[in-house]
This record gives C-alpha cells, structure tokens and sequence, in this order.
C-alpha cells in the first residue's frame, strides 16, 4: 500500500507547470523512476552560484538548505551547465541533484567548474495528482498530463521563421527575440516557441517582452529536455496549437 504524506512546497520550480501544482501536494513513496515524473525533495545545503531556480512566473528565486522543492525528473546535456541522467531506481530518502534552472533533476554526470556542483536534495517523495473525482488513491504526477498532442503534419499557411545555433549561448534566443521584435513593429501578429533545449520558460518570456501574441516551450507538451525520437513531433504540435490564437502572422 502507498504511504502518503501530505506537505508544504516552498518552491514550484517553473519545469512542473503543465501540472498546476498547489502550495500544498500529497507525496507517496512509490517513485517511477523516469522522464516527466514530479518529486518533492528537500534541499540539503547553500550554494553561492547557480543557487536560483525558475518559479511558475518565470520569475528566478533563490534556493536554500532546508527548502523544499518540486521538481521533475529528466536529463540534461549542458556543456556550459550539468549533465545528468534519471537513476535507474529512486527511493525515498534517497540523495538526487537539481540539473538546472528550471527544477529538472536527476544523478549529475558532469559539471562545469565555473558554476561549481549542483544542488543535492533528499527525495521526500513522489507528488501525487487526483484526476478522478473521488479518488483517495492518486498516481503519481507528470508534466504529460495536459500536455500539447503531438502531431504528424504541419497543415499551416503561417509562414514559419526557424533559428538555429550550434551551442548553448550561442545567440539564438537574441536572433529570433529580434526577429519578433521587427517583425511585430512592421505590423504583423508573430507567435513564438522554443523548439529544443531544457525546461526553462526565461527566452520563451523574452519574445513576449518582444510583442509576440503567443509563445510556447517543449515543456508544454511534456518533455522535461530535448530527447530522440519525440522532438519533431512534438514541435509540429506545438506549432500548430501556437498557431490557433494567432489566425494570422508569422511564427518564430
């Protein structure tokens, strides 16, 4: 049988959106140890950099020893950042670290010495969701749930602008910010997403600060990080849901 415990969250890190946790959560003790999953986990010490993390705003707020956190499970590929995979078996109590700003956490492979370890935190437990009315039971929780659907083909006559970049920092994010910037004050409507990358929503915001009428992140159809196979699916979803509100313009 599930043990459960209910508990107060400090900190919603911004990766765990899609399921519209409350200040409170019910945790239980059985973890599924994979991508997209939701933890609750205590923070076991300060950090002077890298020491922040993403809240529901997309506000940074710093972390402390002692708070306690939600977060999702995923990897990471960073080579300015962590690198880091999800444990093969996660237990209660058990020991994991937070791979980057946006709450994503997992058994660190890597780490650049210029922002130093990252944060480890005590596993408290599985966050539970309640979808049936009536359920006392609940399953445990995952940013797939109410995720954007994937999608084969792209049926759009919106004209698409697509940046890349070959690293992290590498200016993508100023490239296409620009973009919706000018293209915003030549008068069309322009929409944006972030098509790869990790759970953050910091450069999806910035084109909003830019005029763009809508934007989206991979997070919002319930991938934690870029991951073979499912990427372009996901990002023909979300584009086409992106386009919806915009019924004319452009997407960056």
């Amino acid at each position: 049988m599930v043990k459960t415990t209910r508990i107060r969250l400090d900190r919603i890190s911004s990766s765990t959106r899609n399921a519209s946790l409350a200040a409170e959560v019910i945790v239980g003790d059985e973890i599924v140890a994979a991508e997209g999953y939701l933890l609750a986990v205590r923070i076991l010490h300060d950090k002077s950099t890298y020491n922040t993390v993403e809240d529901l705003t997309g506000r940074m707020v710093s972390l402390r020893a002692g708070d306690v956190l939600a977060g999702t499970l995923g990897c990471r590929r960073a080579l300015r950042g962590y690198a880091g995979v999800v444990p093969d078996q996660i237990a209660v109590g058990d020991t994991i670290e937070v791979l980057n700003l946006g709450g994503i956490l997992g058994r660190c492979t890597s780490a650049n010495p210029d922002i130093g370890a990252p944060f480890k935190a005590e596993v408290l437990g599985s966050i539970l969701s309640f979808p049936a009315l009536g359920d006392r039971i609940g399953r445990p929780a995952q940013i797939k749930d109410h995720a954007v659907p994937s999608a084969d083909r792209l049926d759009s006559d919106i004209p698409v602008v697509y940046v890349a970049g070959t690293c992290m920092n590498a200016g993508k994010t100023v490239a296409a910010t620009e973009l919706v910037r000018g293209l915003t004050r030549s008068g069309l409507r322009v929409a944006a997403a972030k098509l790869t990358g990790v759970s953050l929503m910091r450069d999806a915001l910035s084109t909003l600060d830019a005029g763009a009428v809508a934007t989206l992140t991979l997070n919002a159809t319930g991938n934690a990080t870029t991951r073979a196979r499912v990427t372009v699916a996901r990002t023909k979803g979300r584009v086409l849901r992106i386009d919806a509100p915009t019924t004319a313009g452009h997407m960056a």
